[in-house]
């Protein structure tokens, strides 16, 4: 038995922690550390893409980002992803070079923010899938805009110091298509996806027709290989990477192998494996697979919370309903630990641009495609 005063603390601290993790704070934390507490690092070119990697994070509460101007070591554009079971960041410290700020999860979310910056003497470093000449760092970016496998891009200018390489646009790729880090058969539970999945930045007038190869592999070429809820979601992946000119799904472990080969494409049977060509310029049907429910699949990690619910359609409705939910995992009554049955899962990841490596680089300019700012023009000259 619980006394009552010690019941009254613990509900206050409770509401207390409640009222933290709902509240809206925008506020940037100049020169200001949150110590310790990481859950990861990644690389942000400024304060407020690590404050959109925070927010788009699962389980990201609080960060602190190392700006440029940072002088004891060469740790620049480190974007510290931060987490603890109060919700607060257990230590704040003065230190130089710095910004810390919180999660933006309990605000109104903008999907896919319109990154309008361009970052000079500054490298986005990998993810190319191609290159070309333009006459300025606008046109790179106009190109990039264009073309919906470019998510950002760095331009060299004409006082770079290798000549060859003057006036060369590198565009680059990161996903935006939600995915599970794993997937995995299990009984007791289903799975599947938000039916509001705001992923297309370009509309196209016709709609794709897509082309599967049902129990046929096609063996090598693979430069990627990632896991899918099922061969339409393969298909999806395949289609959104500029590099992919077809892909193999494993049923078994949904695997999804992406391979690139633009010279030959050799198939073979093979029991249990779809494979498929890409959609490209047309209208990808994103409710083949995301509307689809997937029963006996676990969609592992990514957890933002989980709530008690009476079954698979409300936890489905109550994913959709909520922005900051890509995908969900519900257990019934027929999964084997009682503690867990009845509980919703609802999951995110990052879907935002988010370079793998970003340095200081004199004479490059870098920076984001603009669809996600040309489709918020369009939608505002609408209303």
């Amino acid at each position: 038995m619980i006394p009552k005063t010690f019941g009254k603390i613990l509900c206050g601290l409770i509401r207390q922690k409640l009222n933290f993790l709902e509240e809206c704070n925008q506020e940037l934390l100049e020169n200001v550390d949150f110590p310790g507490s990481d859950i990861t690092s990644l690389y942000s070119p400024d304060v407020e893409h690590c404050r959109q990697l925070c927010t788009q994070h699962p389980s990201c509460l609080f960060f602190t980002f190392v700006r440029p101007d940072w002088t004891v070591d060469n740790r620049h554009f480190f974007c510290y992803l931060k987490s603890t079971p109060s919700g607060q960041p257990d230590v704040r410290t003065p230190l130089v070079g710095v910004t810390s700020g919180f999660s933006l999860k309990p605000c109104t979310l903008d999907s896919m923010p319109c990154l309008f910056k361009v970052y000079q003497n500054v490298d986005f470093l990998g993810a190319d899938y191609r290159a070309l000449f333009t006459a300025d760092y606008e046109e790179c970016q106009r190109v990039c805009t264009h073309e919906p496998g470019c998510q950002f891009f760095t331009f060299i200018n004409e006082n770079f110091n290798q000549a060859s390489i003057r006036n060369k646009c590198h565009l680059k790729f990161s996903w935006t298509v939600p995915r599970s880090p794993d997937v995995e058969r299990k009984t007791g539970v289903v799975s599947g996806f938000s039916h509001q999945l705001d992923i297309t930045t370009q509309f196209f007038e016709s709609a794709c027709q897509t082309k599967l190869f049902p129990n046929t592999d096609i063996p090598g070429h693979d430069f990627q290989n990632l896991k899918a809820a099922s061969p339409e979601h393969c298909l999806a992946l395949c289609s959104s990477h500029p590099l992919c000119t077809y892909f193999s799904f494993i049923s078994n472990d949904f695997t999804c192998f992406l391979k690139n080969n633009m010279n030959q494409m050799v198939t073979k049977v093979s029991e249990g494996v779809t494979s498929g060509i890409p959609a490209r310029y047309c209208q990808l049907d994103v409710q083949s697979w995301a509307a689809v429910t997937y029963d006996g699949v676990d969609f592992s990690g990514s957890d933002i919370r989980d709530e008690m619910m009476d079954d698979a359609d409300t936890c489905q409705r109550t994913c959709t309903a909520d922005p900051k939910c890509l995908f969900y995992t519900y257990v019934n009554d027929k999964f084997i630990s009682a503690e867990y049955r009845r509980r919703c899962y609802l999951k995110r990841i990052i879907t935002i641009p988010a370079p793998p490596k970003i340095t200081k680089l004199n004479n490059a300019v870098s920076g984001f495609s603009q669809r996600s700012c040309l489709s918020m023009s369009y939608i505002l000259s609408t209303v």
